[in-house]
């Protein structure tokens, strides 16, 4: 497959880069730093492509991705892995700038370029990495809670979309609970799992073409009880 990972020089995204770059796969990589992406790139010299770009320099991310379609020629996978959210009890708004900017207004950029892509295709698998994280508002991190229900929510509207178009692109919004990341702070975390696990639940769930899937499975029942606990409760938990 020709597969593109952005957001692939760390976390997720990386531990997903390692696995696909293991077999018959060539895969374009983007991300913010390039040292990062150069040694990516020479440990497959010969399945990795790269490009350097920040998703919330929308030029810059546009310019990249073309980049690569026109190198790759075509794209059967793209995974949106890039995301950020910081914990900010104080409403500090310099603290939630970055998160929408990167959550909601590069992210949305990205994922329609790549949409746009897989239309002009005729086919295509598009995966976006959200998060348990968006199924509540969580007041430690307002913009983080907030800003991945909007990434749900815009990927059940794409699901929808390629659905009534006949179903020719696959949209697939995975949903992990905490894993061993930059991403996992906060104090009296619980069931934080190992990227690499996750990892393999990400590539099987792609592999089955699922809709929607919690990464790892145990956080499917702490979402399904999450989603209908009342308010009257939830605010005091």
């Amino acid at each position: 497959m020709n597969i593109v990972i952005i957001g692939a020089t760390s976390g997720i995204g990386k531990a997903l880069f390692e696995k696909y770059a293991n077999e018959d796969n060539r895969i374009g990589i983007i991300g913010r730093r390039a040292n990062l992406l150069y040694e990516l790139q020479q440990r497959y010299p010969s399945k990795t492509i790269s490009a350097k770009a920040d998703i919330t320099k929308l030029e810059e991310i546009e310019q990249a991705i073309n980049a690569l379609h026109k190198e790759m020629e075509y794209i059967d996978l793209a995974i949106v892995c890039s995301g950020t959210g910081d914990i900010n009890t104080s409403l500090d708004y310099a603290v939630e700038r970055p998160t929408i900017d990167t959550n909601v207004v590069g992210w949305t950029f990205v994922i329609d370029i790549l949409y746009h892509i897989f239309e002009q295709q005729g086919h295509g698998h598009l995966v976006a990495i959200t998060s348990v994280g968006g199924l509540r508002g969580e007041p430690m991190a307002p913009a983080y809670s907030a800003t991945k229900a909007y990434q749900i929510n815009y990927m059940e509207a794409l699901r929808k979309k390629a659905f009534k178009n006949g179903e020719h692109i696959i949209v697939t919004d995975i949903r992990p609970g905490l894993v061993y990341t930059a991403m996992a702070k906060g104090e009296g975390l619980f069931w934080v799992m190992p990227v690499e696990t996750v990892a393999n639940q990400i590539i099987t769930a792609i592999q089955k073409k699922k809709s929607k899937a919690y990464v790892t499975k145990r956080w499917h029942i702490l979402a399904i009880i999450n989603k209908i606990l009342p308010y009257c409760l939830y605010k005091r938990m």
